[in-house]
């Protein structure tokens, strides 16, 4: 029962009030309702183990307050709360498995992977920018990508680094085409949340946030940086390339471009199609890039 009540709790701030209240805030509401659930709980169990097992209980008004046991069992049920959210904010903080892989080393010596990259950036930025302000724009980024924030789980998605209206996301590559859909699935998710809210973007802002991207897939190298801020470095060709791709979206007005090698490791199925737009010279590169616009069906 108590841990059916503290999923239930932690889901619900963490989904409906963890964007609006601060961190201490929210720490110190969830603390009082876990106490308060912990006197009422054990009160209740203390009442019918004294029914059915003849047992006698210090179950009398205020009892909790000069009980030892009671605030031994709270202090580790609280001392547990803290440590779960303590590794839970840390795994928000420097992405899914970045602490495991740094507690194991893993990354300590540079290793050669294979990954899906997107770059994901806001449209007509520039503007905005000079329309809102910097102070409403900041806030108005943090709105964007707070519905990206959502979803990055559902598809399996790691958040690499946000670099100002740009956020760059990464995926395992897969062997089997049909799981490397997880990141078209995604932008077209993030494209349709941004719509479904536009209502509030408009009365807000004055302005609905569009994002382009451009995904492209391969072998990179992870590194471990850094003494002081310590975090996991990409590198590599593949990481340049999908940036060139992304800026080919103002070219041809296109939303979601991919590169011929990503192409051929994906299944698009009948819910996208892929519209070749030719080859092209990125800015930087020696060789060509076959590039296809990506469309939902």
């Amino acid at each position: 029962m108590v841990a059916i009540v503290y999923t239930i709790v932690e889901f619900f701030f963490d989904k409906y009030l963890s964007k609006r209240l601060y961190l201490w805030v929210v720490l110190l509401i969830k603390s009082i309702f876990y106490l308060i659930f912990l006197i009422f709980s054990l009160t209740f169990i203390a009442s019918l183990a004294e029914v059915y097992i003849q047992v006698d209980f210090p179950n009398e008004s205020l009892w909790w307050k000069s009980n030892k046991i009671f605030w031994m069992v709270t202090a580790y049920f609280m001392l547990c709360s803290l440590l779960f959210s303590f590794f839970r904010i840390a795994n928000n903080k420097f992405g899914k498995g970045v602490i495991f892989n740094m507690l194991l080393g893993r990354y300590r010596k540079p290793r050669e992977v294979e990954r899906v990259l997107m770059f994901l950036d806001l449209k007509s930025s520039t503007t905005i920018a000079e329309d809102l302000g910097h102070l409403k724009y900041s806030q108005f980024i943090q709105d964007c990508f707070y519905y990206l924030n959502r979803i990055v789980g559902k598809y399996g998605a790691e958040i690499y680094q946000y670099v100002g209206d740009e956020a760059v996301l990464t995926w395992n590559l897969k062997r089997k085409t049909r799981k490397n859909i997880n990141c078209i699935n995604l932008f077209f998710e993030y494209d349709h949340k941004l719509k479904k809210h536009s209502k509030y973007y408009m009365k807000k802002y004055g302005v609905v946030p569009e994002f382009k991207a451009g995904i492209h897939s391969g072998k990179i190298i992870i590194a471990e940086v850094g003494t002081i801020k310590k975090e996991l470095a990409y590198h590599g060709d593949v990481i340049n390339t999908t940036s060139r791709i992304q800026e080919q979206c103002n070219e041809y007005n296109e939303s979601l471009l991919i590169s011929e090698d990503f192409l051929a490791k994906l299944n698009l199925k009948k819910k996208y199609e892929a519209v070749s737009l030719g080859s092209e010279l990125l800015d930087g590169k020696t060789e060509s890039h076959k590039l296809f616009a990506i469309h939902k069906i």
